[in-house]
């Protein structure tokens, strides 16, 4: 699973995954250079080598640091006040709709999306943290109703995934972040009223 303590940079290396991702957004991946982003970190490209082996490298330190927020954002949403329905909703959103929707709104986005398999890996160990921090807020919220989930054919944990995996697919056929909203509060709302008596 991904979390904060994972991501820790010094401060070089962050100067360097920030300039890199300003790069990578305004030019693409592929027409991204070494040198473009020695550049944008301000330092030698020798000195950006002594950190990174090369700029697939960095991307992923970069996927890592956002996967990482992503995750510990979407925790701390579930964790806060409000409704079941309401921090699950900021949770997705922070964790999903706003992260992807930064980088898609770039004129490289979908370049840099398309690139999913370099970070695969990293993805899945994403994908894992999420389900375990939403399985524990559909637990706690069925317990709290006294909603026996395993009365109805369903575990908290395969509720996660059917949330995960419907967002997963509202990616693919809506594009506008407004629309993937409330589209997601329908899905949310779904659960909702199975974590209710009666």
């Amino acid at each position: 699973m991904i979390e904060a303590e994972d991501i820790a940079v010094d401060p070089k290396r962050a100067r360097i995954l920030e300039g890199a991702m300003k790069v990578f957004l305004a030019y693409g991946f592929s027409r991204t250079t070494m040198d473009d982003i020695a550049r944008a970190a301000d330092m030698s490209r020798p000195a950006l080598y002594l950190l990174f082996k090369n700029k697939t490298d960095i991307f992923r330190a970069i996927a890592l640091m956002l996967l990482g927020r992503s995750v510990e954002q979407a925790k701390s949403e579930l964790e806060g006040g409000g409704t079941f329905a309401e921090r699950m909703m900021r949770a997705v959103d922070a964790a999903l709709i706003s992260m992807i929707g930064a980088v898609h709104a770039s004129p490289h986005g979908a370049e840099l999306l398309d690139m999913k398999s370099s970070v695969a890996d990293l993805v899945g160990c994403w994908r894992g943290g999420l389900v375990e921090h939403i399985a524990r807020a559909i637990e706690g919220e069925a317990k709290d109703n006294g909603v026996d989930l395993a009365a109805k054919g369903l575990s908290a944990r395969l509720l996660a995934d059917m949330l995960l995996d419907g967002l997963e697919g509202m990616k693919t056929r809506i594009s506008n972040p407004d629309e993937q909203r409330q589209a997601a509060a329908a899905l949310i709302r779904v659960i909702d009223l199975v974590l209710r008596k009666g």
